[in-house]
């Protein structure tokens, strides 16, 4: 195929898939980023600027990564972020059915988090260290992508530091998640 005509049809293709409303998934568009994140130990509560939060001062003990069906404390799972984790949080009247979603997607990771959140500022909000990315449903396509990208990711302040063997029991039971980076 000649240039003359390969530009051409590839506009084509982006103006169509524009046009059809299906974003590509590694546009990862709306992405909040929030650079100087503070960290440090702290014992007792720590207000946020955001909700949830995506790093900053917290607990000295990180929050197990897996799934939970109850809220899990901020300061701890902001420890959580500082190791790695990607913490998915979902307001707690999300339906069923999108938290059978969301519980596959983070199922077997070593570095997820998934709680309810109540007083989220959308459905679905995905967080990272210094990262948040707030989604309509759990079926938004960016939402893979956000965890593949930064679990474990670019963002980690301490990479390779655990995100299991500290407080907290998911409720699938650690035997089912990965203990190791994956």
């Amino acid at each position: 195929m000649s240039v003359k005509f390969f530009v051409p049809l590839t506009l084509l293709v982006l103006l169509l898939s524009a046009a059809c409303g299906r974003p590509n998934p590694e546009d990862l568009t709306g992405l909040e980023t929030f650079a100087d994140v503070d960290a440090g130990h702290v014992n007792g509560p720590v207000s946020y600027p955001q909700t949830p939060p995506v790093g900053g001062p917290h607990h000295p003990l990180w929050q197990n990564c897996g799934i939970y069906d109850q809220p899990v404390p901020n300061e701890q799972a902001v420890h959580s972020l500082e190791h790695g984790a990607v913490w998915i949080t979902y307001r707690p009247d999300l339906a069923t059915e999108e938290v059978a979603l969301l519980r596959e997607l983070v199922r077997g990771k070593s570095h997820a988090l998934l709680s309810p959140y109540p007083g989220l500022p959308a459905p679905v909000v995905a967080s990272a260290w210094g990262l948040q990315l707030k989604l309509d449903g759990a079926d938004d396509a960016r939402l893979p992508f956000f965890v593949q990208k930064y679990h474990s990711g670019p963002q980690t302040p301490e990479p390779g530091a655990p995100c299991s063997g500290a407080v907290g029991e998911p409720i699938a039971g650690r035997s089912q998640f990965v203990t190791g980076r994956t």
